[in-house]
């Protein structure tokens, strides 16, 4: 369970207030999940796995015109999809795996909701039918 708040401070260089939001999904993805989650800082996104890739947090670069302008994308893949008004995207990129955006501008909104959106997209990574891949 180790923070690097170096790399974290360059992700979020160009929309520094979504790293307190940020903060809060880690936290309770280390609390819920396990604190053996590895959490990967890359260019474009940051990965949250236990052997397989089950969500990932990011900047949106193109975003719909309806989106705020300051938020923090929050990704996981299901079995299923998800039909809820906060899911801003779903696709479905193989069959009965879907990969699901929400967008959150608010500490808040990493709610008890969307970690039960999380822990299931944990399951359905370590499982056998899971590729555990959400595409950003």
């Amino acid at each position: 369970m180790e923070r690097r708040d170096d790399e974290l401070e360059r992700f979020f260089a160009r929309d520094q207030l979504m790293l307190p939001i940020y903060r809060v999904l880690e936290d309770r993805i280390w609390a819920e999940i396990g604190a053996d989650v590895l959490i990967r800082v890359q260019k474009t996104q940051i990965t949250f796995s236990d052997r397989r890739v089950f969500g990932c947090a990011s900047l949106p670069i193109r975003r719909k015109r309806d989106w705020p302008r300051h938020c923090l994308m929050v990704t996981f893949g299901l079995a299923h999809r998800v039909d809820a008004p906060r899911i801003a995207v779903a696709t479905e990129p193989y069959p009965n795996r879907w990969t699901h955006h929400v967008i959150v501008e608010r500490p808040d909104e990493i709610d008890d909701e969307l970690m039960a959106w999380m822990r299931e997209a944990h399951a359905f990574a370590l499982s056998k039918g899971g590729t555990g891949r959400p595409s950003a």
